[in-house]
């Protein structure tokens, strides 16, 4: 797989408040210019969670341009300047319960599904536990998609690994 431009990869998730936001933003931080991020939603909410916008502040992410969107403005069939996408991730838990899009044409797509953050119904602090944990899954994925050897791969090849990722969880958060 070889392009002569970033490849862009597109997060979709049913509300764009939280695990797709985050997504976008670690990838591209983690992508090094060499992966162009977006993220949309099927129903999005209209505005990102608050808990994950102070999450990616704390991480020092660039946050500015987050904000919640319907897939369709990303894709070519609703908008002609649409990015032409390399890759489409769903990171809904539960794609068959959620209302995640299949999203059609040519990009490589995979499911990494987690559990919602926002969700979650505790305390402040076991909220924020939640959302780093997130956070973090996330990243150990992306951080394994950036260093796959993608000119080396046959597109068979590189879906298994994409598959791979997705049930990838990561080691468990010790003394954070």
């Amino acid at each position: 797989m070889m392009t002569d431009r970033p490849f862009n990869v597109l997060f979709l998730c049913t509300g764009n408040s939280c695990r797709s936001i985050m997504a976008e933003a670690i990838m591209n931080r983690v992508g090094g210019g060499r992966f162009r991020a977006f993220s949309a939603g099927s129903h999005p909410s209209g505005q990102v969670n608050p808990h994950a916008l102070a999450l990616l502040k704390r991480m020092n992410h660039a946050v500015e341009g987050l904000r919640s969107k319907r897939w369709d403005e990303l894709s070519r069939a609703s908008n002609p300047y649409a990015p032409e996408l390399d890759f489409v991730f769903t990171v809904c838990d539960n794609a068959a319960g959620e209302m995640c899009p299949i999203w059609p044409g040519q990009p490589m797509s995979a499911h990494w599904g987690l559990p919602d953050p926002a969700a979650f119904g505790g305390s402040e602090a076991e909220t924020a536990v939640v959302f780093a944990d997130t956070y973090r899954m996330l990243n150990n994925r992306i951080s394994l998609f950036v260093n796959l050897p993608m000119t080396s791969l046959d597109r068979m090849s590189l879906q298994k690994r994409l598959d791979q990722i997705g049930k990838t969880v990561g080691e468990p958060a010790v003394n954070e």
